[in-house]
């Protein structure tokens, strides 16, 4: 492909992500994002013939993306790389919204599969991290069969529905879902993990995790 092809190729690709970021992949017809770019329908259906082929390409390079990101980490499964992890799927979801907001596109035959076989190596990743911290003494041991299956799940689940929720709620601070694993995880964490947490991460941020809870029951319950 030549090199003025290519450039018009990825201007469409990045003009629709943008696009669909802000109105969603079912708002926009191929011939209104023509329009918006100022082509032809005919000259935009030369690089995608259909919006399908748009999105494959989108999804295709957000993959591509991601793998570049995650490939960059330590291979060592320590909670330092969960972290690292977790700020590279923020950006990610950041620059294609649409496609974790959108129900119809997760369940799009272009995306569920890789989505699928993604959140697996995400939640067998965090299994691999719960159990190196776990022989390095930073964790203690499974106090109750499951439970830190069930963790390995909710790290994954968090942050991959942290937009949803942002929404719902209007909340806008995108830190407070690692923040909220970690509130989960921290009880667990030995001595050595929470001396080894707060040498990683500060003495602040650990104080920092969220609001303090209130234990005065008549503000929280009214008859």
């Amino acid at each position: 492909m030549g090199e003025n092809k290519k450039n018009t190729r990825d201007k469409v690709i990045a003009y629709a992500t943008k696009c669909f970021n802000q109105e969603g992949f079912g708002a926009i017809t191929i011939q209104e994002l023509a329009n918006r770019l100022e082509m032809s329908r005919g000259n935009l259906t030369y690089y995608f013939k259909t919006k399908d082929n748009l999105l494959e390409a989108i999804v295709n390079e957000m993959w591509a993306r991601l793998d570049e990101e995650l490939n960059k980490r330590r291979t060592l499964p320590s909670f330092e790389n969960l972290h690292n992890t977790a700020k590279v799927y923020y950006r990610i979801q950041k620059e294609y919204s649409f496609i974790f907001l959108d129900q119809h596109v997760l369940r799009h035959e272009l995306v569920k599969e890789k989505f699928r076989e993604q959140t697996k190596k995400s939640i067998h990743d965090n299994k691999a991290a719960l159990a190196f911290a776990i022989k390095l003494g930073n964790l203690k041991p499974e106090p109750v069969p499951g439970m830190y299956n069930n963790i390995a799940f909710i790290t994954w689940m968090m942050p991959f529905y942290w937009l949803n929720q942002q929404i719902i709620r209007g909340e806008k601070t995108e830190e407070d879902a690692e923040k909220m694993i970690w509130s989960i995880l921290l009880p667990h964490f030995t001595e050595k993990g929470v001396s080894s947490f707060i040498k990683f991460f500060g003495k602040e941020y650990y104080e920092s995790l969220g609001e303090s809870f209130s234990v005065d029951l008549d503000s929280l319950i009214s008859f």
